[in-house]
């Protein structure tokens, strides 16, 4: 599966084979969602609103809403709530804001309860309008009287003054009178052409001050991760991971399937082909108690992996394949000696193939199942198999002693290259030599029909020999 295109038909494999499994993660994830929940409480968010009048550029209000979540603004909001145990440190994560279409700020502040997100987003909103009118110089109070607004105020007292001495003095009877008038005037001409220049110069001259839309309103529902979304979350996270993991546990472990890469694998020739008729559950490994409950339980004790059995001849079929098999080993055999049949422990499939090799060799072959061997074999008989199983953990085969040699027996896509590769191993050291491999795959099988009977669509040809009954005409 490492050099196949992931495709919808595996992931179908996988929710059809893995559903108890999957199941079970996904509650998993819920529950842990759940506790989620519990050990965040739920929080609320209240949001004010603050119209800005004028003519704003986006780079503008941008700037105008980091500085409503300053700690210049925050600070001063958290002085005026007066919250314990709650500093302005701890409420810059509570705040957000952003500006939206038509000039307006929208202030958000998150608590614990609904009354509290209220009164922090209403506070936030105050304390923004009231530093911006201060950095502005709109504020009323004794400490912006040096703003742009007092100074114009300034100028214009000035001008009137300026008119009052200019009607007080000598209108022109002397020179020195004419001199004054003349520098008042230009004076009052400077002032005129620096006033037009401070509103130019100043960006907010023409824009009114900004205003609170009213209170926030008061939330009615959780603010979002809610307990809801972090349930259903977990449990949709839950089963995602557990697919992706079946996929790249799939790609990591390689298990060889054609019969090129497992004659590689064990060193040998691959004898021929079997099937085995049953359900993909052949695949469930032996064994009792809670463990193997639990893994028929969930689902995890048969291969997910193994594509679905495909249908089979009938039995009469399979069981020429298998005597096939038996003069094939028998051909191999340097003598009529018996044959040690090698099974990796848990591979039930095999384990099926290796009792009818087995029940096959002891019967006699027939001309109608088997072809007619060579010459120099067609005195021998079937070999005289006996089966071994080996655990490829720690495989160890029994030390040669009247055995010509081993097949070994095994089901395609169920063991790595390295596995087969330590049971070569072991029949190495046990003095065997590997003469074959046979490869069993699980199959549907059909109504059974007799050896000894011959296919529906199968021609019969009838031969006759013996004396003539007829005589000639």
């Amino acid at each position: 599966m490492s050099e196949d295109t992931i495709r919808l038909v595996t992931i179908g494999r996988i929710l059809r084979r893995r559903r108890r499994l999957l199941a079970v993660v996904a509650v998993l994830g819920a529950l842990l969602g759940y506790g989620a929940s519990v050990l965040f409480p739920p929080r609320y968010t209240a949001s004010a609103s603050v119209l800005l009048p004028g003519q704003w550029e986006e780079r503008e209000l941008l700037t105008q809403a980091e500085i409503a979540t300053s700690s210049s603004v925050v600070d001063r909001a958290a002085a005026a709530l007066r919250w314990q145990g709650v500093s302005g440190g701890e409420l810059r994560d509570r705040v957000s804001a952003g500006a939206t279409e038509g000039n307006i700020l929208k202030l958000s502040g998150t608590a614990g309860t609904p009354e509290r997100a209220q009164q922090l987003a209403d506070g936030l909103a105050k304390e923004f309008v009231t530093f911006s009118a201060r950095i502005t110089g709109r504020a009323t109070d004794p400490e912006a009287a040096t703003g742009p607004e007092a100074l114009r105020r300034k100028v214009e007292e000035t001008n009137r003054r300026i008119t009052d001495l200019a009607e007080a003095a000598d209108p022109g009877r002397t020179v020195e009178s004419v001199q004054a008038r003349t520098t008042l005037e230009k004076l009052r001409t400077e002032l005129a052409e620096a006033v037009k220049k401070l509103d130019e110069a100043d960006p907010a001259s023409d824009r009114a001050g900004m205003v609170v839309m009213g209170p926030a309103p008061r939330p009615t529902g959780e603010a979002p991760p809610t307990r809801t979304q972090l349930v259903v979350g977990g449990a949709l996270l839950s089963f995602l991971l557990a697919v992706v993991g079946h996929l790249a546990a799939a790609r990591v472990q390689r298990r060889p399937r054609t019969e090129p890469e497992i004659a590689a694998a064990l060193g040998s020739e691959v004898v021929s082909t079997v099937d085995v008729p049953g359900d993909h559950g052949a695949h469930r490994p032996k064994g009792g108690g809670a463990r193997a409950w639990t893994r028929w339980f969930l689902g995890i004790d048969t291969r997910w992996d193994l594509p679905t059995p495909r249908a089979s001849g009938d039995e009469a079929g399979r069981r020429i394949r298998y005597r096939r098999v038996c003069a094939r080993l028998r051909d191999r055999l340097p003598a009529p000696r018996p044959l040690l049949v090698v099974v990796p422990e848990g591979d039930e499939i095999a384990r099926r193939a290796a009792g009818q090799l087995v029940a096959e060799s002891r019967s006699e072959p027939s001309p109608a199942s088997t072809p007619a061997p060579p010459a120099s074999c067609a005195h021998r008989g079937y070999p005289v198999l006996r089966v071994v199983d080996v655990s490829v953990s720690q495989p160890m085969v029994p030390d040669r002693g009247t055995e010509s040699g081993a097949v070994v027996v095994i089901s395609a896509g169920s063991w790595t290259a390295g596995e087969l590769a330590a049971v070569a191993g072991a029949c190495a050291d046990g003095g065997h030599e590997v003469v074959g491999v046979v490869v069993a795959g699980p199959v549907r099988a059909r109504p059974a029909r007799s050896a000894d009977r011959p296919p529906e669509n199968a021609s019969l040809a009838l031969a006759a020999r013996g004396p003539a009954t007829g005589g000639s005409a």
